[in-house]
């Protein structure tokens, strides 16, 4: 087992690790770090929770340090694309811990936000830029930023990029970087799209690949009941109320979804939040706050808006509406399961759901087993 000292991080990096109370890397770090600071062009398949935002953050935070130099105005030295809000604030945020010895320039850009903020933000030049595709294409139409100095590109979670139709996009932002980059491109999934994405941004990458995603399907705990729409609120209070659930992420189909069930869930006395593309910036960060700190068990989510939930200590993932791309459900349920441990997820399935549920069970190569809905429902019958 490799430890951080030995991958050649500097002085600065290793105590911020250990502040955090970091002393082994993860695999994809193990894997990403050495080739990143040598200035290779990295391809990586991992997935959340794998801990690749410091695979990725730890190696330019050397190099910003190693390499000082004035930004030019509206420009940035490195510039991470990622899908979402919270997964851009997530990142810049680790950015802000680990390179906090080293002083590092970091804001990000995203909708929810006004515009002039950001554009003042960045006037001055920054050494890292945080964004999501869709609002940094407006601020480069505004032209308050500029990439022709941009030093290091990061695509995160590619395969979601895709998913929100940000591919025309990211190569409309990518053609405006030198082409004398240094390139990282992490991705959960690698379909054809994606691959070919990759071969047009990368120059001869290291691959590195970390836990598939049939694996970390093996370390959950899964179930399915069998249930028809209108039954599924009851079932699943019944649930949250019986079980002995710890902190619980539940996923729907739509934002509407969420709401209702939040609306079910309060009327009959329990306290939950959701987080959607429809709440403000701050009502997600207020969610997610909770969340963390425990003051909110259950948090109703879309698949859209967990991308950027990294909160560990999930026992309960509960598929409220099944995902109709079996790789969603990998990435759901994988939020109980992080860093090694073990979690459990129950997924309702009603009568039209029950292609998506055999497409998991192809992807994950392993029968989901049937379970008794509790409570109301299971008496009745």
């Amino acid at each position: 087992m490799s430890s951080f000292e030995s991958l050649g991080l500097a002085p600065a990096l290793l105590k911020a690790l250990a502040a955090e109370g970091y002393t082994t890397p993860t695999p994809i770090q193990e894997q990403a770090i050495e080739p990143a600071l040598a200035g290779r062009d990295v391809q990586g398949i991992a997935q959340t929770g794998t801990g690749k935002t410091a695979a990725f953050a730890l190696p330019i935070l050397q190099r910003l340090a190693a390499q000082r130099k004035p930004t030019v105005r509206g420009g940035c030295r490195v510039l991470v694309l990622a899908p979402t809000r919270e997964l851009a604030s997530q990142i810049a945020e680790s950015f802000r811990v680990y390179g906090k010895f080293i002083g590092v320039r970091v804001i990000t850009m995203f909708g929810g936000v006004p515009k002039g903020k950001q554009a003042r933000a960045i006037a001055g030049g920054v050494d890292v830029l945080v964004a999501t595709p869709g609002r940094l294409i407006d601020h480069m139409q505004d032209r308050t930023v500029r990439l022709d100095t941009t030093e290091v590109l990061v695509l995160d979670e590619a395969d979601h990029m895709l998913d929100l139709g940000f591919i025309i996009p990211i190569r409309r932002i990518v053609a405006t970087i030198p082409a004398s980059r240094q390139t990282m491109f992490f991705s959960a999934t690698m379909p054809k799209e994606i691959a070919s994405l990759a071969q047009t941004m990368l120059r001869d990458p290291v691959h590195v690949a970390v836990a598939p995603a049939a694996t970390t399907a093996e370390r959950v705990d899964q179930h399915v009941i069998f249930v028809e729409g209108a039954a599924k609120r009851v079932i699943l209070f019944d649930l949250l109320a019986e079980v002995a659930t710890g902190r619980t992420l539940v996923f729907t189909k739509t934002k509407h979804g969420a709401d209702k069930v939040v609306k079910y869930l309060e009327e009959n006395g329990m306290p939950a939040a959701a987080i959607h593309g429809n709440k403000s910036q701050p009502q997600r960060e207020r969610a997610l706050h909770q969340f963390r700190t425990g003051e909110l068990r259950v948090l109703i989510a879309t698949d859209i808006a967990a991308r950027g939930i990294d909160v560990d200590g999930v026992s309960h993932v509960i598929n409220f509406d099944l995902p109709n791309v079996p790789e969603s459900y990998v990435h759901r349920i994988g939020r109980t399961a992080r860093a090694g441990a073990t979690g459990v997820a129950i997924s309702f399935c009603s009568g039209e759901e029950r292609p998506f549920l055999k497409g998991i069970e192809k992807l994950t190569r392993q029968r989901v087993p049937v379970m008794t809905a509790p409570g109301r429902i299971a008496k009745a019958a």
